[in-house]
């Protein structure tokens, strides 16, 4: 330190010279920060540009030159805005922390930031979240967000009384607006044109993806018309059949998690993943017929988009559509008098199953079946006797709808979603960073979640034909979604419906259904084989579930009912 400073410094006081060296001008600095991550930031995004076709010439260079300036001002508008003495540094590193996740789930999984992924983000619970983490992912916002941070904070910001400062933020917005003009002008035909073509990009600008998707979700409240449910089924009711029966009808839906169809051995898959499934399929036993249809499409690409389209009546576009919060199929079977019991073995029913008897199985405590924090898929089938037991008697002489979740073959963690023995397809990836496994490696740990729930369905057929000979039992299994293993470097799910590859949108349907419940309902096997490739989607499970259980209500629509044009009626 000099001996002017020294002689002019009062007690406590910084430094003239430390003072100056540690400020930054707050224009300065939302411009370096921008800037930042307007780069480096959205590497995924670059790297997403350079894999276009278009992308081959030196125009190419410019336009990318480009669109991160256009980042870069489209950022510094937003952060002028907040730019205010006690508010700028938080903002600042809720941007950076917002920008090096989303630039880390981007480019290990291939996926892109919109309001249902931030949705299955938000969802996502303890056991789920310790699935992701990583060192890798530690490193990477340490690095692109911690020490940035941790930067800005040693630093001194100048700002002016409040008039002055917001001239200032006035003049910083309008120049950024200039900016991005200036950027988007020289580029806009072919920028119009590559976002046309490749909507996934819209999806991928860092960390503004982010925020927007936050303010989707801030939104859909406010376009609700009431908090309050709107009732459905009321009308709901059984047919006559249930008058004269002499045993009740017990129908287990298992809810699969995760599973693309293309992978299931019966359905035409390469490998041998479903050995049980198909032994049934070929009717090694009389008790029943299994039938897997292979041609069927989820409504949504994640669990929080599905799980609730799938049991709704509306079908997926007026379900998108839809601002108001609907009972569902659980409510309406309820309503109609059905015992009817939720068995939940993944994070939550989505409120599905909120006015409907419903247990967790996924933290009970099994020797065998709970590991790590969780349990496999068989637990639900423990005590299920007992479990269904405690419902009213009345309802249970009627008949009775189990649900069953699964954990299935939730990612990336595929290894932990499969028991030792299950582990037929190696080597597989036993880790959660899926990208540093061969695609094969991917390949194999995922068939074996899919060769574990052949397992576990089998084991449910067996249950219902445990229950006595004559038993009028059934159990149909269809999964919310699918998923991506690498395909085009995307791993798991989430895209935006519209531009998410078949494997996350192709899903699993497989009923077996037991001789007596085939007669009670006057199914015709055969029929069903001849609709093994027919189109169908989530919009008939609603219907057709009402369709098995002859459930009477305006609701049912019985065009939409697989089982309708079988039933020999």
């Amino acid at each position: 330190m000099d001996a002017y400073n020294v002689a002019n410094m009062k007690l406590g006081e910084t430094p003239i010279k430390d003072t100056i060296s540690s400020s930054w001008h707050p224009v300065k600095l939302l411009a370096l920060f921008s800037i930042w991550m307007a780069t480096l930031g959205n590497i995924p995004l670059w790297l997403e540009f350079a894999r276009l076709p278009e992308m081959n010439d030196w125009r190419a260079v410019w336009f990318i030159l480009s669109f991160a300036v256009l980042i870069a001002a489209l950022l510094m508008m937003v952060i002028s805005l907040l730019n205010w003495r006690w508010v700028i540094k938080p903002v600042i590193a809720i941007f950076l922390l917002a920008a090096a996740f989303g630039g880390y789930f981007m480019y290990t999984y291939g996926v892109v930031i919109d309001d249902t992924m931030l949705t299955n983000a938000l969802q996502t619970d303890l056991r789920e979240t310790r699935d992701l983490l990583s060192w890798q992912m530690l490193g990477v916002v340490f690095v692109f967000a911690i020490l940035p941070i941790l930067w800005l904070w040693k630093k001194t910001i100048p700002f002016n009384p409040f008039w002055k400062q917001l001239k200032q933020n006035i003049l910083l917005f309008l120049a950024s607006v200039a900016l991005a003009v200036a950027a988007i002008f020289p580029i806009y035909q072919d920028l119009a044109s590559t976002m046309r073509n490749h909507m996934q990009l819209r999806f991928m600008v860092n960390p503004l993806n982010s925020f927007y998707a936050l303010s989707q979700l801030a939104w859909q409240p406010l376009q609700t018309e009431s908090n309050s449910i709107q009732e459905l089924g009321r009308d709901a009711k059984l047919n006559t059949t249930y008058d004269r029966q002499n045993e009740s009808p017990l129908l287990i839906l298992v809810v699969g998690e995760t599973a693309r169809s293309g992978n299931f051995g019966i359905n035409g898959y390469e490998h041998n993943t479903t050995p049980l499934l198909a032994q049934l399929q070929k009717n090694a036993d009389k008790r029943g017929e299994l039938t897997s249809f292979r041609n069927v499409w989820s409504c949504g690409t994640s669990t929080a988009t599905a799980l609730p389209c799938m049991f709704s009546h509306l079908g997926k576009s007026e379900f998108e559509d839809s601002t108001q919060s609907i009972e569902n199929l659980v409510d309406v079977l309820h309503l109609a008098g059905l015992a009817v019991l939720w068995l939940e073995n993944q994070s939550g029913c989505k409120g599905i199953c909120d006015r409907v008897p419903n247990a967790i199985t996924r933290n009970l405590s099994d020797p065998k079946l709970c590991t790590s924090g969780e349990c496999f898929d068989e637990i639900m089938l423990s005590q299920i006797s007992e479990r269904m037991a405690t419902l009213p008697v009345d309802r249970l002489h009627r008949g009775i709808v189990v649900i069953m979740h699964q954990m299935g073959s939730h990612g990336p963690a595929y290894y932990k979603r499969s028991p030792e023995a299950f582990k037929k397809f190696k080597p597989e990836c036993a880790t959660n960073i899926l990208q540093d496994c061969t695609r094969s490696e991917v390949t194999n740990a995922y068939n074996n979640t899919i060769l574990y729930t052949d397992h576990f369905l089998n084991k449910v057929v067996d249950y219902l034909k445990s229950i006595k000979p004559n038993a009028q039992t059934a159990m149909l299994y269809v999964a919310d979604h699918g998923e991506s293993l690498g395909e085009k470097n995307i791993y798991l799910h989430g895209l935006p419906y519209s531009i998410a590859p078949d494997v996350q949108k192709r899903i699993p349907w497989i009923q077996w259904l037991s001789n007596e419940f085939m007669a009670r309902n006057h199914i015709k096997p055969a029929c069903l084989e001849k609709q093994i490739d027919t189109r169908l989607s989530h919009d008939n499970y609603f219907h057709s579930i009402l369709g098995l259980m002859k459930v009477q209500t305006s609701a049912y629509k019985p065009e939409f009912d697989v089982y309708s044009s079988c039933t020999g009626n």
